[in-house]
Order: C-alpha cells, then sequence, then structure tokens
C-alpha cells in the first residue's frame, strides 16, 4: 500500500497494524506534512501542538490554543483554513497569524499568510484540498485563556446551578487523578464540568456524561464543544438503568442522584468487574488503580456515604470553601455550602457485603 509521508502519523500505518499486527506489517516512513511544514517555517517539531481535523471536530482546535503557542491543523480540504479562522476570530484570537502551505513536498508547493480576521473572509480558491495550517496564537485584549490545570472559572460553563464549583472541582480531579487513556464515568453529570476538565488533561482520556435531563445533557455537549472536548460522549439516561451498557470505566465521579437507590452499587460492581474493555489495559496494575470519588452536600447524601465508608473503607473528607464579599461598608466570608467526598478504590478496599469491623 503506497500513502504519503508517515504512515503511523495519522495515517493508514495504524489502522494496518491495528488489524493485522505490527509483526505482519512493515512501515516504510518518508517525512509528514507536520516535519515539511516545520522544516519550511523554521519550527522546532517538539515545541507544536498538532491537531488533526480529518474526520475529526473542528472544535478539538480550542483545546491547544494558548498565547504565544505554535499550532499545526491538519485540515480535511480547503475550506478548512477560513473554518479555523472563524473560530480564532471567536475565542478572541483573531490576531493570530496563520500560514497555510498547500501541496508540502510537490513542485506546486505553496504558501499564504495572512491574520485570521483576513482568513475568515478570504475566498479558498488558491488553496489546495491537501494543506496543513500553521497558526501562530495571539490573543487579543479582553481574550481570555482557559488553562487545562483543571479548576476553571464557573463562568466557563454553560448551567443552571448544577455545577460542581470551581474550588470543589479542582480537588475532585485531584482525587480522580485522571491518566492518559483512561475512561471517567461522570454520573448525574449536570453542566459536565467535571468529565469535560478530565477530557481536557489529555487528547487520550476518555469520558462519558451521564444525565437524565435532556435540556441539560444539550448543555453539557454545547459545553464540552466550546471547551475544546467535542468527544465527550453523553448518555441521555438515569442510573442506575443505563449504566450496564457502558464499557468498564477506570474512575467514577458520582455528583448527583448519589441517594438514589441502586446508584453506588452500579458503581461499585462496574469498577469491580473483572471484564473490563481495555485490550491494552496494563493487565492488573490498572484494575488496581480503578477509583470512585462521590460528593455529597446533603444530609442524606451524606447518611449513604457515611454507611458506605463504614462498611468499605477509603478515604472520607469535608470540604468548606469561603469567599470574601462586601458586608456593608466592611468586607466578610460567605460560606458555601460544604461538600462531602469519599474517594475508594474498590478492588483494594473492603467489598460492599462484609460488615464493618
Amino acid at each position: 500500500m503506497l500513502a504519503s509521508g508517515d504512515p503511523m502519523f495519522y495515517g493508514i500505518g495504524v489502522t494496518l497494524v491495528r488489524l493485522l499486527g505490527a509483526q505482519r506489517v512493515r512501515i516504510v516512513p518518508q517525512p509528514s506534512s507536520v516535519s515539511l511544514a516545520c522544516a519550511r517555517l523554521g519550527w522546532a517539531v517538539q515545541d507544536v501542538e498538532v491537531v488533526s481535523v480529518v474526520g475529526r471536530s473542528l472544535e478539538r482546535v480550542r483545546l491547544v490554543l494558548a498565547p504565544q503557542r505554535r499550532v499545526l491543523v491538519l485540515s480535511a480540504d480547503r475550506s478548512t483554513p477560513g473554518a479555523v479562522a472563524a473560530l480564532l476570530v471567536e475565542d478572541g484570537y483573531g490576531a493570530s497569524v496563520m500560514t497555510v502551505l498547500s501541496r508540502l513536498g510537490a513542485s506546486e508547493e505553496s504558501r499564504r499568510t495572512a491574520g485570521a480576521r483576513q482568513w475568515a473572509g478570504a475566498d479558498p480558491a488558491g488553496v489546495a484540498d491537501l494543506n496543513i495550517i500553521a497558526v501562530e496564537a495571539r490573543l487579543e485584549p479582553g481574550g481570555v485563556h482557559y488553562p487545562r490545570v483543571p479548576g476553571l472559572p464557573d463562568d466557563a460553563f454553560e448551567h443552571d446551578g448544577q455545577i460542581t464549583k470551581r474550588e470543589i472541582r479542582a480537588l475532585t480531579l485531584a482525587r480522580l487523578a485522571p491518566a492518559p487513556g483512561e475512561l471517567l464515568w461522570d454520573v448525574g453529570a449536570g453542566s459536565g464540568s467535571v468529565a469535560i476538565e478530565w477530557l481536557r488533561t489529555h487528547e487520550s482520556a476518555r469520558a462519558v456524561a451521564i444525565e437524565p435531563r435532556p435540556e441539560r445533557a444539550e448543555r453539557i455537549r454545547r459545553n464540552a464543544a466550546r471547551l475544546g472536548v467535542p468527544h465527550l460522549q453523553v448518555v441521555d439516561g438515569r442510573a442506575p438503568r443505563d449504566l450496564a451498557a457502558l464499557p468498564t470505566p477506570d474512575a467514577i465521579f458520582v455528583g448527583g442522584g448519589v441517594s438514589a437507590p441502586g446508584v453506588l452499587e452500579a458503581c461499585w460492581a462496574a469498577l469491580r468487574d473483572d471484564e473490563a474493555d481495555h485490550p491494552d489495559s496494563g493487565g492488573g496494575d490498572r484494575r488496581e488503580r480503578r477509583r470512585l470519588v462521590v460528593n455529597a452536600v446533603t444530609l442524606e447524601s451524606e447518611t449513604v456515604l457515611a454507611g458506605w465508608y463504614a462498611r468499605c473503607g477509603g478515604e472520607l473528607v469535608r470540604l468548606a470553601v469561603s469567599r470574601a464579599s462586601p458586608v456593608g461598608g466592611f468586607t466578610g466570608w460567605r460560606p458555601a455550602m460544604p461538600v462531602t467526598q469519599w474517594t475508594v478504590w474498590p478492588t483494594l478496599d473492603r467489598p460492599a457485603d462484609r460488615p464493618a469491623d
């Protein structure tokens, strides 16, 4: 099979190895479009973010945008530069410089450089379908950069009040401890903030948000696209009924419906499942890392967590956050509702059916 560039970089070689096995495939790589583009531009390959939008959502570009960063976008066709430019303008990166390199390595190779605002309205007639886009990201005054460190501002998410607040969310993600390639279930996802921040930690992270209310499920999809992780899987369903059909998770976060019958039982069983859906899971180490993090804010849900903690162990903590706000002509502390958080590793801690000592 003849393929352009490096077949193992977003190429057909990856598919062939997956289907046939590495021992049955011999790869003869050539310079990829990324290598050629960096050579033409004088960019260090190791310092460049690469995003493919070939058969993938354009919103993935948002995940790697940061001031002064260099990004290479693998285009789907000649319309991609204009679409990328429109996205940059929308996100406050209209001052970015875009260079579109067409037919790299061919005798008719060409390049065209302009600002994102100019590209947004440009005629794509002079651009070949085979092109790659180089972006020098520049945030305009008043623009907002969202870092990939957990704990985004609450107003980064569209929500109706059902959201794990910023400080609690950062601590929750620390407990969930996302790792590349791992799968999270976000049960009772609300705005989807925890699942979205889990996905933002690494390009290979996976997440499923389970939300019973249709309007919230649609809101989660909008939040995911706006924050660069459109691949978040949103399940319009209810726990525990719709959990059985999902692939085995590495971690589960329960932020809503803690006291609903059967929810924690189903989550516990899923994490203890020996038939993990991970062909490259890394064996028992990955299974032993499976973890459950549950947040509770009501007395009823706290009572449920206390019972599970007594039977199964783990770690139980109470989190409290206060914010400064005006009190007359002075400033005082206004406490938010405290959150009780239970973290447990079901394959290592006591089984759910064993009584407490």
